[in-house]
């Protein structure tokens, strides 16, 4: 029988079939042999143990056509990533990392930002300014007065979407508004670090009954928050490539292999100083650079030497 894995917790797989019949399932041991993980979304395959208490084993893994290591998840058709505009202030080296991740995956990304309702104008054009201009759909939402919903509903339609973001942005009250079923709990923000307790312990599928038709189902996956990231495959050499608004300048740079940080003459930090590339995706870009070359320093510096001959 084959289904598709809505959740998992602590060893337990929940297959959901065909006919809306979910399975508690474990995972056959040859999966942990090969270093293959069953994740929310694969499409498997499962066997019967027991009818009654609606128990199997997965058998097989179905081909993926993408999969995610963070958040976890198989078979999605676009990234939702939520972050608020204010309380907490948005965190642009964990936006960006996780745009690098998405964009290593070809997954096109929606960015929402949250609690338009308590935000200033002045903000809300600096995050367009940063993200809406190099490329990136930028919605901007307030949950609690569900301004922005209907926006948003027509871009998740018919699709399978992963939404992603940090504690205490407004995930799960987004998730309520989208799925009443789900019946998430909801956070409160802590006032003394204004950061937001994660309440999503796991990774969990769900059907969007009311943008959903016979054969063009929409699903959301709503996956734990997170405080940190760190991008993977990825080196001083090709980092500038996950900043697509650097290249309309790069041929400009004095040099071929012109890292954009400390070179003379470099194009792209003249946009910046112009106020063509955003300062803050900049920042960004520099300190991520940094923490990249920490990793391989004397291969850096032998780099540097040659880009100046």
């Amino acid at each position: 029988m084959r289904g598709r894995i809505v959740k998992g917790i602590a060893g337990f797989y929940y297959v959901e079939t065909p006919l809306g019949e979910i399975y508690e399932c474990r995972a056959k041991g040859i999966f942990r042999k090969s270093g293959i993980k069953p994740i929310v979304g694969d499409d498997v395959e499962i066997e019967i143990t027991h009818e009654t208490d609606m128990e199997g084993n997965i058998t097989d893994i179905l081909p993926r056509r993408n999969s995610l290591i963070r958040p976890p998840v198989a078979n999605v058709d676009q990234a939702v990533i939520l972050f608020a505009i204010v309380k907490p202030d948005p965190n642009y080296n964990l936006l960006d990392k996780f745009l690098i991740t998405m964009r290593q995956n070809n997954l096109p990304v929606i960015i929402c930002f949250n609690k338009q309702d308590i935000a200033t104008r002045q903000e809300e054009e600096e995050l367009y300014n940063a993200y809406e201009k190099c490329g990136y759909h930028v919605l901007f939402l307030s949950v609690k007065e569900e301004r922005g919903l209907d926006e948003l509903k027509k871009l998740l339609r018919g699709k399978t979407s992963t939404l992603a973001g940090p504690s205490g942005v407004g995930k799960s009250s987004l998730l309520n508004k989208l799925v009443p079923d789900a019946c998430m709990q909801t956070g409160e923000l802590s006032r003394k670090i204004e950061r937001g307790r994660n309440t999503t312990r796991h990774s969990e599928l769900f059907l969007v009954k009311e943008l959903s038709t016979p054969g063009s189902e929409t699903y959301i996956i709503d996956t734990p928050g997170f405080t940190s990231l760190d991008v993977r495959d990825v080196t001083t050499d090709t980092v500038m490539n996950y900043y697509p608004e650097f290249t309309e300048y790069e041929p400009g740079c004095r040099f071929a292999l012109c890292s954009h940080i400390s070179e003379p003459d470099c194009a792209v930090k003249k946009a910046v100083e112009e106020e063509k590339v955003s300062r803050v995706r900049y920042d960004n870009y520099c300190a991520i650079y940094r923490d990249l070359k920490m990793l391989r320093p004397d291969y850096d510096n032998l780099r540097n030497k040659r880009s100046r001959k």
